[in-house]
Parts: C-alpha cells; structure tokens; sequence
C-alpha cells in the first residue's frame, strides 16, 4: 500500500469520526427511513413528535430479519413501523388481547391490508396462555402498556391480568440475549403498581424490580422521552398533560 492510499484512508476515517457516522449511526438509517416511508396515515404522522418512534425502536436495536413481538399492540402504530424495520426476512406479531382490539375497534385490520404489511401477523390472545412457542422471538417492545398489566376495571371491559405468568411467557419466548424495551408513563417514586389504574402510570423502579425478578437482565435505559415538567399526579391520557407525561425507556435482555 503506497503513502497516497495511506493518506486517504486516514482522511476517510476522520471524516466518518468528525461527522460522528458508525455502525449505530448507519443502523439508524433504517428507523429513520421507517418513520419516512411513503403513505403513513395523518393520524400516525401527528403521533410521531410525542412518540418520537424512530428513537424507540433505535433505543431497542430491532434489526433485518427479526423475530418482532408488538404487545399489546392496540392499531398496530409500531407494528408497521417495525414491518419496514424487519423486512421481508423478519416477521412481527401484533398481540393484542381482546379487550384491546375493541379499543383499537379492530384498525389493525384496515392498516395491514392498506400498507401491505405482509410480514405482520396478529394475534389475539389470553394473556394468561398466548401460545408464543420457545426462543420464538429477536425481540419484543410494548409500548405505554406494560401499566395495563396491573389495571383492573371489569366494568370497562379490562379483566385482571396476572402480571408475572405473562413476563414470563416473554421471556421464554424470547432467543437467548433476546431484546425487551419497555416504555411507560412514570408515576411518582415508591407508589408501585398503585397508580396502573387511577392515572395509567407505573412506578419506574418497580417496573424494572419486576422484570429482573423474572429472569430479565437490565441493559440501558434513555432518557429522550423524560418531561421533568411533568408532577407525574395526572391522568395520563387525558388533558392537560396527554403527549406531556414523563416517560422512561428500559432495555432489559433474556439471559443465557
């Protein structure tokens, strides 16, 4: 290799650090881009500001060719979003249980018929026996839900959940090293579950208490979707703080 190549490959290097490209960097390339693809609906596209998607599935790693579980996955918001993200080699199961497809009125439906989203299966199953196999799944996110598995309201159609059994068919499902990203409405520090059902929010150090006890290893947490602003003492779909709750992002992996 002569002194000129040296050069150039020297000055190539320094220009990826000086504009802080790398491997992560290119990855994201693919969320970017899945947040840009042609045709999402308006509704979705309002959503993206708050939800800030493509920073959400960066933070979880989701990569081509995945195994992708969207739990509780309501209209399946990031069900497509993880559909251009997996490709065609991957495959994403959009889970819901009933009551959550009555929520969602079943637009899940209409939004993989209308996108195309051939590689996106739903599901509606008992939480308490979802059937999702062994080492089945790369990865699994459930997003502003995970306080639902402690909200109990027969009256509004919500059956209580037994929170651990399910925590613990995600983590056999998931491959070992499997991804799980967790984001959820923070409620004030020490209150627990207390608050799953009177402001939809959940204690952030129980939350992460109770995916560790179940075998999960924590691996980063971000902090891009956190309001400091916000007393956290407020229901947290409903005015004045809807899109402005404090909100914490944990990546937690399966071990072995």
């Amino acid at each position: 290799m002569n002194a000129s190549n040296i050069r150039c490959i020297i000055f190539s290097a320094g220009l990826v650090a000086g504009l802080g490209l790398s491997g992560a960097a290119g990855a994201a390339d693919i969320y970017d881009a899945a947040v840009a693809h042609a045709g999402r609906d308006a509704d979705d596209l309002k959503r993206d500001p708050v939800d800030h998607p493509a920073q959400v599935l960066r933070a979880a790693g989701v990569r081509p060719g995945m195994n992708v579980a969207d739990f509780f996955a309501a209209d399946g918001y990031y069900s497509e979003l993880l559909s251009y993200v997996v490709g065609p080699k991957g495959h994403v199961l959009l889970i819901n249980n009933p009551p959550y497809d009555k929520f969602a009125k079943d637009a899940w439906k209409e939004r993989i018929a209308t996108h195309h989203l051939t590689n996106v299966e739903h599901r509606s199953v008992d939480p308490a026996n979802m059937q999702l196999g062994t080492a089945s799944l790369d990865a699994v996110i459930m997003v502003k839900v995970y306080h639902d598995l402690y909200w109990v309201a027969p009256e509004n159609g919500w059956p209580k959940v037994d929170a651990g059994p399910v925590l613990d068919q995600l983590g056999q499902a998931l491959k070992p090293g499997g991804i799980l990203l967790v984001v959820d409405h923070s409620a004030k520090a020490g209150t627990g579950s207390a608050d799953a059902g009177s402001l939809h929010r959940i204690d952030e150090a129980y939350m992460r208490k109770d995916f560790e006890s179940h075998g999960f290893k924590f691996d980063h947490k971000a902090d891009f979707l956190r309001r400091a602003d916000d007393k956290r003492d407020q229901v947290s779909y409903k005015e004045p703080i809807i899109g402005k709750t404090d909100r914490f992002v944990y990546v937690f992996r399966k071990g072995g």
